[in-house]
């Protein structure tokens, strides 16, 4: 069984393949069953994320424990369809953070504007790097790169390594006016508490959402919500955890029909949505463990499964 480091799984996954991978993955389908969470104590947790196609077998194991030195660790398992026969161990941190940043980059291709020019990442973890990268990989007419953080050092110290690298990022001082400015909005937080007011969006301002993964957790307020033609990474997903669309369902601020597809939808060109640049756009991302087999894939087999061959 080969195993994957986190230097080796993310020179595996450069961006314009896995986007194309994840795409593909999306439009074929495969069996992903929904998460399972054990507790293992009442601070601790053990989530299985399985998925398969015709090839492979991929399940994810993530341990989430507050009082370890790192809180959150990943392994990903890849199976041999047929016999069972392991074949390889990646890193499971490394290939979530490609994949996350991948599907939400892939996303606002389709429902962003065409010419948006300014991002603004809000958040400074371990994702948020990883947001800029792959926004600007497949976006090569980015002008603005700005990141927000509630630790204003942390936010600078971001925008300089994303600098060095050669991307225009920049910290910005005020998230009101960075919001209004920007074309692209992509959260990467742990908030409980809406960051993101609506009124702050300017028209055609695509709002991407992937920090909050349990109902308790917003990022953006229900008037933005409200504002938005809404996609979801999964609508199973994202309609059991994702606080941003079940709080304001609940409260009666949205209905489920303002949630219009889910990225499958999306890129099978099954609903047509950025009619006009003056509509709002949001994408919520909880994450599918299909972005964790169509990754898996082009890290061990160079691809994913050709068309003719998937059942």
């Amino acid at each position: 069984m080969r195993v994957y480091a986190a230097a080796e799984v993310h020179a595996a996954l450069p961006w314009g393949p896995l986007v194309t991978a994840i795409e593909a993955a999306f439009v074929a389908g495969a069996e992903v069953p929904l998460r399972q969470a054990h507790a293992l104590s009442p601070q601790d947790t053990l989530l299985l994320m399985p998925a398969w196609n015709p090839r492979a077998i991929v399940v994810k194991l993530v341990t989430v424990m507050p009082q370890a030195e790192s809180t959150v660790m990943a392994s990903v398992l890849v199976l041999d369809r047929h016999s069972g026969e392991p074949l390889a161990l990646l890193d499971g941190e490394a290939l979530t953070l490609r994949r996350t940043a991948a599907t939400s980059a892939l996303a606002a291709l389709r429902l962003a504007r065409r010419d948006a020019q300014t991002l603004l990442i809000v958040g400074t973890g371990r994702l948020a790097p990883w947001m800029a990268r792959a926004h600007a990989a497949l976006r090569p007419g980015l002008e603005q790169i700005q990141v927000w953080g509630r630790d204003a050092a942390a936010a600078q110290a971001l925008a300089l390594t994303l600098a060095a690298k050669g991307l225009p990022a920049s910290a910005a001082p005020d998230l009101q006016t960075a919001v209004r400015q920007a074309h692209i909005v992509s959260c990467a937080t742990t908030s409980n508490t809406p960051l993101v007011q609506g009124a702050w969006l300017a028209p055609g301002t695509h709002l991407d959402l992937v920090g909050g993964f349990r109902p308790t957790m917003r990022e953006a307020d229900d008037e933005a919500v409200s504002r938005c033609q809404v996609v979801v990474d999964t609508f199973a997903g994202a309609l059991a955890e994702a606080g941003d669309l079940t709080q304001p369902l609940a409260s009666g601020r949205i209905t489920r029909e303002h949630i219009v597809a889910d990225l499958a939808q999306l890129l099978r060109g099954e609903v047509q949505l950025r009619e006009d640049d003056q509509r709002c756009t949001l994408f919520k991302s909880v994450g599918t463990a299909l972005e964790d087999l169509a990754a898996a894939e082009l890290v061990v087999f160079g691809g994913p499964l050709p068309a003719g061959n998937i059942a």
